[in-house]
């Protein structure tokens, strides 16, 4: 038994979703045209509305529908300050926390040879050039603690220090609330190593 074309497409559409593999993308399909026709309607109209209005901001490289996005634009943010991030979702986390008033960029990735993902593909020419803009006195690198995040935030700490830029990287170590017994030994080894005095 075969598909309607129109179906087919509709499979082959979802599964450009990451994990998303044939069965799951037909079962959506199939949700989505049985159950929900509605929720596909709203899916598709949201989804060709965000294609046509969201871009890129053109400092913080961020999704944006304006060239410059509400936070770059912001005069309340310290312009010296650079927050590198590999994902918008990262740049939220950091937001939550209220602690951080700098400016962002968004890497919108990370390096991956096996991948396929080099330093063209997340945008460092952007980010070399947001660096050196005059106002930027420290760049903080804050990708993820991942094999692939720790050799971002080497490479591109090489192109910044070799450029005469500060750069410092958020510090790693035992989660608030964590028990000791609790922590994997690499996360412990590194509280040790990035100790500092009390106060």
């Amino acid at each position: 038994m075969h598909n309607p074309p129109a179906l087919e497409q509709l499979v082959e559409a979802l599964r450009c979703l990451p994990g998303v593999g044939p069965k799951s993308a037909l079962r959506m399909a199939y949700y989505l045209l049985q159950r929900d026709r509605k929720g596909a309607g709203l899916l598709a109209k949201s989804l060709d509305q965000a294609l046509q209005v969201v871009s890129h901001c053109s400092l913080c490289n961020n999704f944006s529908e304006q060239d410059i996005c509400p936070l770059c634009a912001s005069p309340a943010r310290d312009h010296t300050l650079l927050c590198i991030v590999e994902m918008p979702s990262d740049l939220m986390m950091l937001e939550q926390t209220q602690s951080y008033q700098g400016m962002y960029f968004v890497l919108m990735g990370r390096l991956s040879p096996l991948d396929g993902i080099g330093p063209r593909d997340i945008h460092l020419d952007k980010l070399l050039k947001r660096a050196q803009d005059g106002e930027v006195e420290e760049v903080i690198l804050a990708t993820n603690y991942t094999v692939e995040g720790e050799a971002t935030a080497h490479y591109v700490s090489e192109l910044l220090r070799a450029r005469g830029i500060k750069v410092s990287r958020i510090a790693r170590g035992l989660p608030m609330g964590g028990e000791i017994e609790h922590v994997d030994s690499g996360t412990l080894a590194q509280a040790l190593l990035e100790r500092r005095n009390v106060r």
